[in-house]
């Protein structure tokens, strides 16, 4: 049986982002089953009692559902072990992936609501008004951090690539496409990782018109 990961139909949300590029990063078959959330199609009773949740992304691998994208992901690293790794093979460095996959999906509330997942993927919605104090301090929190975390001269946080790299470009996405101050090595940073084949193929897949949700 082939891996299903179920998605929100207009192909925006983060958190499947990340699930889709970790599987598409390990190489394994998967199929994707789209989900309307604008329709609420996430409650449907028989989803909801597979996935415990009911909630968008989650995997259904065999007989087993699991929900929420870090523990996806975890599963993945776990299940498929001798596929390409999600997280860092050193021990330390792989804490460090998973303060940042946790972080990024924990803080930057401001930031995330100003500049939202619509207004990357859809171009009539980007953003046209300037930060409000505390999207400001949100941005400039994650500038700092991740001017802290991304080592000077690489485009990688470790020594090999990681979701991390994944997510943490996405997030710095945010701003890029919609006109945002970022340092020239952050944009560097943040594009080499958005050019990866694994997160183009998400990128560009065909979204419908959006409907709010």
């Amino acid at each position: 049986m082939a891996l299903i990961l179920y998605s929100d139909r207009h192909w925006e949300s983060p958190y499947v982002f990340s699930c889709y590029v970790a599987l598409a990063e390990k190489q394994i078959p998967f199929e994707v089953r789209e989900l309307g959330l604008d329709r609420g199609e996430q409650r449907d009773p028989a989803y909801a009692k597979k996935t415990t949740l009911a909630r968008v992304p989650a995997i259904e691998h065999d007989d087993f559902a699991l929900p929420e994208s870090q523990a996806i992901i975890e599963y993945l690293e776990e299940a498929f072990p001798h596929t390409p790794r999600l997280l860092p093979a050193d021990m330390r460095e792989r804490g460090r992936a998973r303060m940042v996959l946790a972080w990024i999906r924990s803080d930057l509330l401001a930031l995330r609501q100003e500049r939202s997942t619509t207004t990357m993927f859809f171009a009539e919605h980007r953003a046209t008004k300037p930060f409000s104090e505390s999207a400001r301090a949100a941005a400039d929190r994650l500038l700092a951090i991740a001017d802290r975390l991304v080592p000077e001269g690489r485009n990688q946080l470790f020594a090999t690539w990681s979701i991390a790299d994944a997510d943490l470009a996405f997030m710095l996405h945010r701003l890029i496409i919609n006109g945002d101050s970022i340092s020239s090595r952050l944009r560097a940073y943040a594009e080499t990782n958005w050019n990866r084949p694994s997160v183009q193929s998400y990128v560009n897949h065909p979204r419908p018109a959006y409907i709010p949700h």
